[in-house]
């Protein structure tokens, strides 16, 4: 057997739900996932970091103490994935963080995610690496999506498939038998329907797509929501919650007959599925086959629309690939960390529009 050679992999993501740590091996070509745990945020801390998404008071200070915080709650993360698999920290190479964003203005060329990666580091006696969209963006690049270099290497086949994220920002990542890889960030994932369903509800998340369900879709907040400008762009493009956020709905909300919240809900959800499908109708026509990975996956009624839109291609999880939905981005930040050591490109310049390709990363040694 090859010799293990083991990375973390973190992965805390637009939704705001959580930490997703991921043991990752990499001794053969394939990564062999050894165990992955999800840590929810705490309720302070999810607040604090949702504050943070937009500007506030002393928000400097509210930052680096957040990214203690954060950093802390990685390491607790770490500890339980390790203990969990009989992996002592020593046995680790090194740790991918992504950190969380807290702004994304690759247009102001700029990208910003906290964490404390020095930190993380002191707290678990492992190699960080962290800052892996700053690089990119530096090259003229939009820092983002990062994970298609590695969707290339892990999904890649003699089918055309397109591989769709859906955590708070859906992104699609393009995978031709032969020819360019490509990757753009396609609108809102779950970001505004959570963030709805949190206003509403009082819950993190509609699960299922069960509230939805009760609700009708509202053509013209529909007709409002798709003409948003940014998802007429061409790839590259990428955005975020600087954009899609709830005082954007509510901004248009405002311009409408009262809605019922169900009707919002509903039609919140088919934003999302026809943001979805319409990207890869116009950039990804020739695929064949699309699988599903991020939270949405989990979203039955999402999956269902998406099926009936994207019809007749294949739709499915990335789990008939090999790899479970929930772990595939914590996994990718894995291998990004590998490559950021091993002095190798983590970017793929057709995706972002960097320069060229760059080695990703700020290392943090044990």
């Amino acid at each position: 057997m090859p010799t293990p050679q083991l990375y973390i992999g973190l992965m805390s993501g637009t939704s705001l739900d959580g930490i997703d740590c991921a043991l990752v091996d990499y001794a053969d070509t394939a990564p062999r996932l050894l165990h992955a745990t999800l840590q929810p945020f705490t309720p302070a801390l999810r607040t604090e970091l949702l504050a943070l998404q937009s500007p506030q008071t002393d928000e400097l200070h509210q930052a680096a103490l957040a990214a203690n915080a954060l950093a802390d709650a990685y390491a607790a993360a770490i500890t339980d994935t390790l203990a969990q698999a009989d992996v002592a920290p020593v046995q680790v190479r090194a740790i991918g963080m992504h950190g969380q964003t807290i702004r994304h203005r690759p247009e102001l060329a700029y990208t910003l995610q906290i964490g404390n990666a020095a930190r993380l580091a002191e707290q678990t006696g492992i190699t960080v690496v962290s800052d892996f969209r700053s690089r990119d963006v530096a090259a003229g690049g939009q820092g983002a999506p990062l994970v298609p270099a590695f969707h290339r290497g892990l999904f890649g086949a003699a089918a055309h498939r397109a591989i769709i994220n859906i955590g708070g920002i859906g992104n699609v990542t393009d995978l031709p038998s032969h020819g360019e890889v490509r990757g753009w960030d396609t609108g809102p994932g779950n970001v505004l329907m959570d963030g709805w369903t949190t206003r509403h509800q009082g819950w993190a998340y509609d699960a299922d797509g069960g509230w939805a369900a009760t609700g009708a879709v509202n053509d013209d907040l529909l007709a409002a929501l798709l003409a948003q400008p940014y998802l007429a762009q061409h790839p590259p493009k990428s955005t975020g919650r600087d954009l899609f956020h709830l005082r954007w709905l509510d901004a248009i909300l405002a311009q409408l007959p009262a809605i019922p919240p169900q009707d919002v809900q509903a039609s919140l959800l088919e934003f999302t599925a026809r943001s979805i499908a319409d990207e890869i109708s116009r950039h990804a026509a020739q695929a064949s086959e699309v699988y599903v990975c991020g939270g949405g996956a989990r979203n039955s009624l999402l999956m269902r629309r998406l099926a009936d839109l994207l019809a007749p291609r294949r739709l499915d999880s990335t789990e008939v690939l090999g790899l479970h939905p929930d772990w595939v981005e914590a996994v990718a930040f894995a291998w990004l960390a590998k490559q950021c050591l091993a002095g190798l490109p983590g970017n793929l310049p057709a995706v972002t529009g960097a320069a060229g390709p760059r080695v990703l990363g700020a290392i943090y040694p044990a």
